[in-house]
Order: structure tokens, then C-alpha cells, then sequence
């Protein structure tokens, strides 16, 4: 009877812990930021492997692209999506970060945590209130980011400082839809 006490119980405790096995770093990555592109996008060289990253768990205010040969704006920007990219850049251009790779997008970027010795970048744009939290693809870290999404709000930081700030994913739908 003790045996099949155990058993059960050692069964539950794996299938409890799922989930967490299943959502650990795929790899772990080190180099240095060689570009910041926006809010929650980065490229780093890694032993002469350049790896464009996307910062998981945030998505940051939209910047506006601008053509290079003619200087048109072909996408615009939100407010704050210039802000966002200067607090993202001075936090970790020319800086050696670690990354712990939790999957690939479709565009094929790196979705990783950004570390800068024991700074968690991702974290810390939320809670400056440079980027919301990305809800669609938090899974276990949700409340981390919710709690800091929340202090950002609560003490107006970033782009809570405007009363209704457009997240970004309804700011693509929108001028992806109005032609904008």
C-alpha cells in the first residue's frame, strides 16, 4: 500500500511539473548587442554569428519605418515607439548579454529572456513602461510581467503616462486593415 502511496504521488509530481520542464531555455546564448532595431527587437553577434532576438514576453510601442533611398515613411510609428527603442538601446547597446532562447518566431528571430549580468531587459522595459506585456505569449512568467505592467501603470511611467495608450498588437490590426 506505502508503495502505491509513493508511486501516485511521485506521478503527480511529474505531471505538476510538466509544464516547467516543458518551458525551460532552449539554449543559452552569449554575445554582444551590435544593433537595437526597436522596443523589444535586438541583433547580437555571438562568436561571428549575427542572431536577431525578440525580447519574450514584451511588446513594446511601434516605431516608424522610414524607406532608406527615399526617405518616405512607409509604416507610421506610435507614441512612445521612439522612446521605447532609446530605453531599450541605452540599456543594452555594445553590452554583452546572455540569452536564454525560449523559442523562434515566424520571422524567424530569437524569443529569448535578455540578461545584462542579473538584470532580466525584459522585465525591466515593462515595469519602466516602455512595453506592455505581451499576454498572447506569456504562459508561466504571466504574473512576473503583469505585476510589473502594473507598477508602470499605477506610478503613470512611459506610455502610461498617456490615459489610453494603443497596445501594439491593436495598432498593427489597425493599419494593417486601414491600409496605414
Amino acid at each position: 500500500m506505502m508503495k502505491r502511496i509513493c508511486g501516485v504521488v511521485l506521478l503527480w509530481i511529474i505531471l505538476i511539473s510538466l509544464p516547467v520542464w516543458a518551458k525551460e531555455p532552449l539554449r543559452i546564448i552569449e554575445g554582444e548587442v551590435v544593433k537595437v532595431v526597436d522596443g523589444d527587437t535586438i541583433t547580437i553577434d555571438s562568436e561571428g554569428t549575427r542572431v536577431k532576438v525578440r525580447l519574450y514576453g514584451i511588446d513594446a510601442p511601434e516605431t516608424e519605418k522610414i524607406n532608406r533611398k527615399t526617405g518616405v515613411v512607409t509604416k507610421p510609428g506610435q507614441p512612445f515607439g521612439e522612446e521605447a527603442f532609446h530605453a531599450l538601446a541605452d540599456k543594452v547597446s555594445n553590452k554583452s548579454v546572455r540569452l536564454e532562447v525560449m523559442g523562434i518566431d515566424k520571422y524567424r528571430r530569437s524569443v529569448s529572456f535578455v540578461w545584462l549580468g542579473d538584470r532580466n531587459i525584459n522585465r525591466e522595459m515593462v515595469r519602466e513602461g516602455w512595453s506592455w506585456a505581451f499576454r498572447k505569449y506569456l504562459d508561466r512568467f504571466s504574473a512576473y510581467f503583469l505585476d510589473d505592467e502594473d507598477i508602470a501603470r499605477s506610478e503613470k511611467r512611459g506610455i502610461w503616462q498617456d490615459a489610453d495608450p494603443e497596445p501594439p498588437w491593436e495598432f498593427r490590426k489597425r493599419t494593417k486593415t486601414s491600409g496605414g
